[in-house]
C-alpha cells in the first residue's frame, strides 16, 4: 500500500511547493496593504482589495501596451525561430552531406553558450546601427535557436525514410517534404517548442532591460519594473496584481497546449 501511494504523495508535495508562490501572488493581489504581511494562507482576506489593486495595476502604467509588446516580441521570435530551425533540423536529420556530424556537434556545443556571453557584442552592433529601442533589437539575438534545431532534429529522426523516398519519387521537393510531411508529423514537438519559446521570451528581463529605455516598447517584465518605480515599491498588492496579469497568459497558454507539450517532450526525448 505504501509503495503504491508514496510516489503520488511525493508528487503532490512537489506540486504544492511549486504552486505556493503563485497562490501567494494571487492572494497578495486581493489583499489591502495592511494585510500584505499577514502570514495566513486563508484564501479570503478580511478586506477584499482585488478591484482596487487590479485597477491600479492596469491604469498606473500602460499595462495593455506592455502585454501587446510581449505578444509582438514573442510572436516574431517564434515565427523566425521555426522558419530557420525546421529546415536546418531536417537537413541534419534526413539529408546526407559532408560535414553533417560536425555541424550537429556545433549545434550541441552552442547549447552551452549563455546569452550573457553574447550580450556585449550584440549591444555594440545594435548601437552602431542605431537600432536600439526597437522591436527588432529585442528579437534579433533569438532568431536562431540551437535548442529548436536540436529539438526538431530529435523529432525528425524518427520519421520513416521510406516515406521520404516515396515523396521524392512523386516529385516532392525537399522543402515540400520538410514542411508538408515531416513537420506535420511532428506537431507535438512544434507545440512543445512554442511553449518553451513563448515562456522564455515573455519572462525575459535581462535583454530588454539592456536595449530598451522607452516605456512604450517595454515587454511585460520590464513594464513591471516601470510600475515598481511608479509605485516606489510600496503597494505590494498592486504589484502582485500586475504580476498576476502578466503571468495569466502564460499559464493559459501552457494549459491549452499541455497535451501536445507532454507528447512533444516524450517523442523527442528532451528532459
Amino acid at each position: 500500500m505504501l509503495r503504491r501511494y508514496l510516489p503520488h504523495l511525493v508528487l503532490a508535495l512537489g506540486a504544492v511547493v511549486m504552486l505556493l508562490p503563485f497562490y501567494w501572488m494571487g492572494l497578495t493581489a486581493i489583499r489591502p496593504p495592511a494585510e500584505v504581511f499577514d502570514i495566513s494562507l486563508w484564501p479570503i482576506p478580511k478586506h477584499f482589495a482585488g478591484v482596487e489593486n487590479f485597477t491600479q495595476a492596469a491604469t498606473s502604467v500602460p499595462m495593455a501596451r506592455f502585454m501587446l509588446n510581449g505578444v509582438i516580441v514573442c510572436g516574431g521570435i517564434l515565427i523566425v525561430q521555426v522558419a530557420t530551425a525546421v529546415p536546418c533540423a531536417y537537413a541534419l536529420a534526413k539529408l546526407r552531406f559532408p560535414g553533417r556530424r560536425i555541424l550537429l556537434s556545433m549545434v550541441i556545443a552552442a547549447l552551452c553558450v549563455p546569452m550573457q556571453a553574447l550580450a556585449l557584442p550584440l549591444f555594440v552592433g545594435l548601437a552602431k546601427t542605431h537600432m536600439l529601442n526597437t522591436y527588432f533589437a529585442m528579437m534579433a539575438p533569438f532568431f536562431l535557436s540551437v535548442f529548436a534545431i536540436f529539438l526538431f532534429y530529435q523529432s525528425f529522426r524518427s520519421y520513416p525514410d521510406e516515406i521520404l523516398e516515396a515523396a521524392r519519387m512523386d516529385g516532392f521537393s525537399e522543402m515540400e517534404i520538410c514542411w508538408g510531411l515531416v513537420l506535420r508529423a511532428s506537431l507535438p514537438a512544434l507545440a512543445a517548442f512554442a511553449v518553451f519559446s513563448i515562456v522564455a521570451h515573455w519572462n525575459d528581463l535581462y535583454w530588454p532591460m539592456i536595449v530598451v529605455t522607452k516605456t512604450e516598447l517595454a515587454p511585460p517584465p520590464l513594464g513591471m519594473l516601470f510600475f515598481s518605480d511608479a509605485e516606489t515599491g510600496a503597494n505590494y498588492g498592486a504589484l502582485m496584481a500586475g504580476a498576476t496579469l502578466i503571468t495569466a497568459p502564460i499559464v493559459i497558454c501552457f494549459l491549452l497546449a499541455r497535451k501536445q507539450f507532454i507528447a512533444g517532450i516524450t517523442m523527442t526525448g528532451v528532459k
